[in-house]
């Protein structure tokens, strides 16, 4: 069977479930394309969208980070990712408190009035309630999974995951129903940095996931805005804050800073 290389490269995607390293692996070694796992796993990928690495829609930003996707499977409108002049990240705790809550709320609502897209990664707390603030003010939201294209994880945040792929983008290298690993999530937060050209931190620990999507963002040169919080807990945005990041209580704080 004679196979186009955009079809080799989501065979092996499939197969290995989108890990970089052993699909890397693949192609250097010229592992051979079983035939009939090949008709398998197409049957899966063509029930969604699918953009590899070397087709020409492939997102340019992505080529910039280390270890690019070599296939990123979507649901929901494939245009988000062609017109992120105004992206920024919403990311935080998943421990939150209602002070944290509402400040999200609050920031992006005023954001999207601005046409802001809102990109995070479907946790629990914070992310989740950027991506649903974002979709009740009627704006545009990308989510970036840890988990397989058709895995909504965590479980409570399903509905969630159903109304970003009507009404925005769901974005992740892992196929099908690809379970996820620790390693995934921090993986997953150096494409959440690509796609944006700041982030916004709401209630973090310094030593926490959000901190490592953090260190992506300001190895491409990104902002950082941190929403300020009690002193004495441990927190991750006023360390930021005491580190130079953007301290911002609304999202005219942000609109004024905004990169040109």
């Amino acid at each position: 069977m004679n196979k186009k290389a955009r079809d080799v490269l989501l065979y092996f995607a499939s197969k290995y479930e989108g890990n970089y390293h052993a699909i890397i692996n693949a192609l250097r070694s010229k592992e051979p394309v079983d035939d009939a796992l090949f008709n398998k796993y197409k049957e899966d990928w063509e029930k969604v969208d699918t953009i590899t690495i070397i087709d020409e829609d492939y997102p340019a930003l992505f080529k910039t980070v280390n270890n690019p996707p070599i296939v990123l499977f979507l649901k929901g409108n494939k245009e988000l990712l062609f017109n992120l002049e105004k992206a920024i990240a919403v990311i935080g705790a998943r421990e939150y408190s209602e002070y944290g809550k509402n400040m999200t709320y609050e920031i992006v609502e005023g954001l999207v009035k601005e046409k802001f897209t809102i990109v995070s990664g479907l946790a629990r707390g914070i992310d989740g309630f950027s991506h649903d603030a974002c979709l009740r003010a009627g704006g545009n939201t990308i989510a970036v999974l840890g988990s397989g294209i058709n895995y909504p994880y965590p479980k409570s945040n399903k509905k969630l995951y159903d109304e970003v792929s009507k009404h925005g983008l769901l974005i992740t290298e892992y196929p099908n129903d690809t379970k996820p690993e620790p390693d995934y999530f921090k993986f997953r937060n150096r494409l959440v940095a690509a796609l944006t050209k700041a982030v916004l931190i709401i209630e973090a620990k310094y030593r926490s996931g959000t901190i490592i999507t953090v260190g992506y963002a300001l190895e491409k040169g990104s902002d950082v805005f941190c929403v300020p919080e009690r002193a004495g807990r441990n927190s991750g945005c006023n360390r930021l804050i005491k580190d130079g990041a953007y301290l911002v209580e609304s999202a005219s704080d942000i609109i004024k800073l905004w990169p040109n």
